[in-house]
């Protein structure tokens, strides 16, 4: 009777323990640190985290506005998450060539406002490749590569070691078959 009483009683510890552990973690998370810059194009990236620098782990609806050159408006425009990594926003091509004043906000219960000067710039195309020449080499090695004679060595090795395992399980199997 007396191990019920324990297990139970261990149980109600435990519970307690979790319960009183996830109070200062839900205290916290209720602040958010949006950190705002240009991409260097026409486009605005958010980075948030909590305030004590632990990365996002839940989806928070940004919303973005900026005024520009001339007074220039763009938002309200909500942003979603990108794949690029946790926490990670962004815009996409919205603002015009010229200085912006971006403000980005969350909402409730994370409730933050973040706002930077952000320079944006028509995004630029990659100059074209500068032609290659290729020549073939006078030795007849054309179109196997410079690296073309190493893998008859990495399989070899790997036969050798496959082999090795196999011989050293075999002897292994009789010598725990002998000793009984």
């Amino acid at each position: 009777m007396t191990g019920i009483r324990k297990l139970v009683a261990a149980v109600l510890v435990g519970l307690a323990l979790t319960l009183f552990a996830a109070t200062p973690a839900a205290a916290r998370a209720d602040k958010l640190k949006l950190t705002v810059a240009g991409d260097g194009a026409e486009g605005v990236t958010i980075q948030a985290t909590y305030a004590d620098g632990r990365r996002l782990d839940r989806l928070v609806r940004l919303v973005l506005t900026a005024t520009g050159p001339d007074g220039q408006k763009v938002g309200p425009l909500q942003l979603e998450p990108q794949p690029e990594g946790q926490g990670f926003y962004s815009s996409g091509p919205v603002l015009s060539a010229g200085a912006w004043k971006v403000t980005v906000k969350a909402p409730e219960p994370y409730r933050n406002e973040a706002t930077a000067t952000v320079r944006a710039r028509a995004a630029q195309s990659p100059p074209a490749p500068a032609p290659v020449a290729v020549t073939a080499p006078a030795d007849g090695t054309a179109g196997r590569g410079v690296t073309a004679g190493w893998w008859p060595f990495a399989a070899a090795g790997l036969v050798l070691v496959a082999a090795a395992m196999g011989v050293a399980m075999l002897f292994g199997r009789r010598r725990g078959t002998s000793d009984d």
